[in-house]
This record gives C-alpha cells, structure tokens and sequence, in this order.
C-alpha cells in the first residue's frame, strides 16, 4: 500500500514547516508521498517547501482558494497512492503515526478512517484548555479523543484517511465548510463503505487560534449540524441539541434565582467544578482547569446559538442552506 500525505494550506507557512519537520522524523520503512496543495495563500510555503525536498517526496501545487475540501480533493486527484491520508496544517504528526495506521489495517482493513487528537507539552495554555473542551468526554463526549464509538465513527479531516477507491465513488468533499467530514463519512456508509475509529492513530492539533477564533468556528459547527440533519435525517440524533439546551438551561437557571431558587445554578456549577477538576489532574496545572472552564463555556455558547439560529433557518422557516448560511459554501 502506498500512502499519499494531503495537506491544504492557506497562508501558513510556519505551520507548514512545523508539519513537515514532523513528517521528517516519522519510523516508517516503505516510501510515502506528501501533496501540499496551497489554496490561494497570499503568504505562500513555496520556500519552506524547498528546505524540504531532499528530505521528503514533495509534490506542491498552487491554485485559486475554493476551501479546504475543494483542496483536499485536488491533491488526491493528483495523488499518486492508492490510500490517502489528510492532516491539517496546524498538525504535528508523531513518529510511530503511519506504523499505527498499518498496524491497524492488518487487524481489520476499512476504506476511511479519523484519529484523534491530542496536545503537546509545547502548546500554549490556551492550546491545551481547547484541546481538553474539544476531545474530553465531560464535553464533547470524547468525539476527537479518541472515546466516541470505534465503529461508524465520523473522521475529521484533520486526521483522516481515506482509500482511493472511496474517494473516486463519493467524489470526495461537498462545498460545504465546516461539516464537510460528516457529509463525506455518510456519504460513504450510503456507498456502503465501512469508516473506522483507529485510537492509535493521533496527531497532535495546535491550533493557533484565540478566544475570538475559537468562538466562529465553533458557531460555524453549530449552523452546520441542522444542515446536515436536514440532508440526512436518519443520521441525525438528539445528542446534537445538547449545547443549545445546555446554555437555553444556564440561562434559566440564572432566572430562577429571582424566585429564590438555585438548584438548578447549583447542578451547573458542580459541572463546571468537576470539569475544573479533571482538567487541572489531566493537564497537572490549576490555570489550565480556569482556562478549561472558558474554554467549554465558549465551546457550547458558540455551538448552541449557531444550532439554534440554523435550526429556525432550516427547519423552520424552510430556508436553503446555501441562501440562509453563505459563509458556509465555497464557490468551486
């Protein structure tokens, strides 16, 4: 099996050299690819791309920015493997990585598989209370973690492979961004393909981004789920309500106190002293559980309004996707 490594990039050429230094380092006996496809950057990593040439089997291409799903599905067009690997720019790849991806192929072969993610003890404060509100299992049930069930588990595509034979059937990534990863993985159970959970199989996601950042992609999570629901309802499930009912709750609760009652404040602020907790053992630091509490705050406010705002657009008021939500459709 020869793997090709494609990886979008869009104005990141630090990210970029901390990528391909890792993929440098990787143990891994058979030849492998790497496809950089730069989607349109103004900044572009055409420089860090040579310090690289010697040292990896690089092939660059520069074209118009059409988002990172278009992108994706460039470089696998011109891939030369049979299976094909997706990172993120902002990913750090450890050495045993492709070893851990062959490893579990040899157990039970399947046409698409996610990984999760995890933090470095490099990564910012920040980095790492995102990283535990995005992977823990108090949040988001562990779907990035590496917790969420190991079968029929909807990969990323910061850490995601995919045969080339899946990708030729599916046609690869809709124009749709964010939620491009589970419209492809239901797209593939509908062909029949099988996807796959490969624990093992981790990368480490810095992502370079603040308070504000953090708070639109996480909205912009949230606007795509009622769609997706809407072009597959017998995928969708209650869980996807969660973060709405969590904050509509807190919100309540706050309310409540009015009337002299806090029960219900006080169950919420158990659940944020127990997230506190198991953030501040997990990361051994007390200003990483703070930070962890804001970082999950953020997490389902951001969500839950954009879920909420999505699913009066959608399913009430009957508006299309592409009409109601533009932001999230690229333009191929």
């Amino acid at each position: 099996m020869f793997f090709s490594i494609i990886i979008p990039v869009y104005n990141r050429p630090d990210e970029t050299d901390e990528l391909l230094d890792s993929l440098s380092k990787l143990e891994f006996e058979s030849d492998f690819e790497i496809v950089i496809v730069e989607d349109g950057s103004a900044i572009k990593s055409d420089k860090v791309i040579e310090k690289y040439a010697e040292k990896l089997n690089i092939s660059y291409y520069f074209k118009d920015n059409t988002g990172p799903g278009d992108s994706r599905n460039f470089g696998m067009k011109h891939a030369k493997g049979d299976y094909f690997i997706l990172f993120d720019s902002d990913c750090i790849i450890p050495k045993n990585y492709l070893t851990e991806v062959e490893k579990a192929f040899r157990i039970n072969y399947v046409d698409c598989f996610g990984g999760p993610d995890k933090a470095l003890d490099s990564f910012s404060d920040v980095q790492k209370a995102i990283n535990f509100s995005m992977t823990s299992f108090l949040t988001t049930g562990g779907i990035r973690g590496g917790s969420e069930a190991i079968n029929k588990f909807q990969p990323r595509s910061f850490n995601m492979g995919i045969s080339k034979k899946a990708f030729e059937a599916s046609g690869g990534f809709g124009n749709i961004h964010p939620g491009e990863d589970p419209d492809l993985s239901i797209r593939l159970w509908n062909l029949g393909f099988e996807t796959k959970l490969f624990p093992n199989a981790y990368v480490f996601h810095k992502r370079r981004i603040d308070w504000g950042k953090f708070s639109l992609q996480v909205n912009k999570f949230g606007k795509a789920r009622p769609i997706l629901n809407s072009w597959y309802p017998e995928h969708g499930k209650l869980t996807y309500f969660f973060p709405s009912l969590f904050i509509l709750g807190l919100y309540a609760s706050i309310v409540l106190l009015v009337f002299a009652e806090d029960y219900v404040l006080k169950l919420y602020c158990l659940y944020f002293f127990v997230l506190f907790i198991v953030a501040t053992i997990q990361n051994r630091s007390i200003k990483i559980g703070w930070l962890a509490i804001v970082a999950t705050w953020k997490q389902f406010h951001g969500y839950g309004l954009g879920f909420m705002q999505s699913f009066i657009k959608i399913n009430v008021l009957k508006q299309k996707p592409e009409a109601a939500f533009p932001e999230l459709f690229f333009k191929p």
